[in-house]
């Protein structure tokens, strides 16, 4: 199965030699088509006609206004809506621009809408509780469909939804599913499950998740957490997982486009063919042009480097499918010692196949193959169970160091394992993935490096980009818990939580406002704040914190763990072998 509307797929590229060669029957032997009956997937609907992104529609226009910084904010522009047709603007621009006292900032004034800012302005009451201050903000940040600009880079959705806060006014894939714990801790089940329907409609017209509901987004994705969204909302009283198979087998083919076409060594989009015949997954963007949302921000690091600016824009859009865009995880070597090892420029996403990203899809394939199997249709179930086995052994043998006890990513374009310690190595316990003993020492190592003051770190390496220590980030938090919790190591796990709820609280009662990232500090003596980097100002609102903390917060979550534990077993994947554990 391929993925549909994807553009024409690029040349592969080759690894140098890595082993010996190997027979090309490998990789299909290994992997056999899929065997899925047709009908039990949908055709996605055909998108509306006008899908053109700005940098499509404006062409020299966009590229002025961006470099002209007409706004503050590379995203603003391109949020915003146009008045009057987009083509008798480009025209207007076109014999207007090079006239005598020409005003760009004018030109735009008058021919173009800023979005509305609602969440910043918002003040709480003083005094409230945390919890009751969550609690308020939700309907601050649900947004109700409406009548969009008439091409403008909106995607209408059918049904309400959150938004993250802040410049982050659409809906966002992998932030809505930290979100929704929020609703569900809340009882605010009819919009969770509207909001999975939403995703659920997205993967039909796209046949894939866009990264956020904007056109600019269309060429790539988030992490794939749609699976966890759908469980939730079986858990909370909404439609079945089996109800969304269509969509999750939809969903997994996009990410597995390629992969009857590879041969060992190659690459093919988001899906890698290692010289050993496993198939694992990297992330990936369709272009490889600058982000139309940061274009001042990339052109200037491609400026800054010696190798084809398309390769740079490639690997920024890369990492910002990957949701943490940017750090030090996704350079080429960085060194704390060395700054130039440290500078954006170095990055090379499309070479790394990271290990949360095939955790998180191999949940994807056990939640498939669970679904399956209670539809009665085995053969597509034991078919699932296969691939996640496949993925799960890969990982375990490829991406697990045993003398660091911890999960790292791996350069297949090298054939190493990365050295860069991140909070991504839980990630395979939250998915299931990892052994008892993986997971204790897993838990031993995260304790003596990435533990601090604050919570989580997300990695072990202070760089200045926003995905590195010491911020901390609510959903690794809550995927280090979870998963600690999964394989028994609750005191660690009720360690991360009651740290990082503490600075929530702590910045809450100094500022009356929670954030997206945090400073967690590297001494004791530090005091927790907002966290620092990236490329725009920290923001508030902000839909993934509010939503994890408030699960936290919420008397029923053991209750709520214990839901879960009973849907994939306390580390129980249906694929392993229980003497793994």
């Amino acid at each position: 199965m391929s993925a549909v509307f994807a553009p024409p797929l690029p040349a592969a590229e080759s690894a140098p030699p890595l082993a010996p060669v190997l027979a090309q029957q490998r990789v299909s032997e290994r992997h056999p088509a899929y065997r899925i009956n047709p009908s039990r997937v949908q055709a996605p609907n055909a998108p509306p006609a006008d899908h053109c992104t700005p940098a499509d529609r404006y062409q020299e226009l966009f590229i002025a206004v961006q470099s002209q910084q007409i706004f503050e904010d590379s995203k603003a522009f391109v949020d915003c809506g146009p008045i009057g047709e987009p083509e008798d603007i480009l025209a207007a621009y076109r014999a207007e621009h090079a006239q005598p006292g020409f005003d760009l900032a004018h030109f735009v004034a008058q021919h173009f809408t800023a979005p509305p800012e609602t969440a910043n302005d918002y003040v709480g009451t003083p005094g409230l509780a945390l919890a009751d201050h969550i609690d308020a903000l939700w309907p601050v940040l649900t947004r109700r469909p409406e009548d969009h600009p008439v091409r403008g880079s909106a995607l209408p959705l059918a049904h309400p939804y959150v938004v993250p806060g802040g410049r982050f006014a659409e809906l966002y894939y992998w932030d809505s599913y930290f979100s929704m714990l929020g609703l569900a801790a809340t009882g605010r089940t009819q919009l969770l499950h509207s909001m999975t329907d939403n995703f659920a409609r997205l993967i039909d017209a796209f046949g894939f998740v866009p990264n956020g509901t904007r056109t600019y987004y269309l060429s790539r994705s988030q992490p794939p957490l749609f699976a966890s969204m759908v469980e939730l909302g079986a858990l909370t009283g909404g439609p079945s997982v089996a109800h969304y198979l269509p969509q999750l087998l939809q969903e997994h083919a996009w990410w597995m486009d390629g992969l009857h076409v590879l041969h060992p060594g190659d690459a093919r989009r988001r899906v890698v063919a290692l010289p050993g015949g496993e198939l694992l997954n990297r992330y990936w963007d369709d272009r490889d042009t600058p982000r139309e949302e940061s274009w001042r921000e990339d052109i200037e690091t491609a400026s800054a480097v010696d190798r084809p600016s398309a390769d740079v824009y490639r690997d920024l859009r890369a990492a910002a499918e990957s949701g943490w865009d940017f750090s030090t995880r996704w350079l080429r070597a960085p060194d704390p010692a060395d700054p130039a090892s440290l500078q954006l420029s170095q990055i090379c996403t499309t070479n790394l196949l990271p290990v949360d990203l095939n955790a998180f899809l191999y949940r994807l394939e056990v939640s498939i193959a669970k679904a399956n199997q209670s539809e009665g249709d085995r053969a597509t179930a034991t078919h699932f169970q296969e691939m996640a086995a496949h993925r799960r052994e890969a990982v375990n043998r490829l991406m697990w160091n045993e003398a660091e006890g911890a999960y790292f990513d791996y350069d297949w374009t090298r054939g190493t394992l990365r050295t860069c310690l991140t909070a991504a190595t839980l990630v395979p316990l939250y998915a299931g993935m990892a052994t008892e003993a993986q997971a204790a020492a897993v838990a031993r190592t995260v304790r003596a490096h990435l533990l601090a003051p604050g919570g989580l770190a997300t990695t072990a390496c202070a760089s200045g980009q926003q995905w590195d220590r010491p911020n901390g980030w609510a959903p690794l938090q809550w995927m280090a818990v979870r998963g600690l919790e999964r394989y028994g190591h609750k005191d660690l796990a009720l360690e991360v939580r009651r740290r990082f709820i503490d600075t929530v609280r702590t910045v809450y009662q100094r500022e009356g406002k929670l954030v997206e990232k945090y400073g967690l500090g590297d001494m004791d003596t530090a005091a927790p704040c907002g966290g620092g980097g990236g490329e725009y100002p920290l923001q508030d609102g902000f839909g993934w914190t509010n939503g994890v903390v408030q699960c936290w917060l919420d008397e029923r979550y053991d209750t709520y763990a214990a839901a879960q534990a009973v849907y994939y077993g306390p580390a129980d994947d249906g694929v392993a072998s229980s003497a793994d554990r």
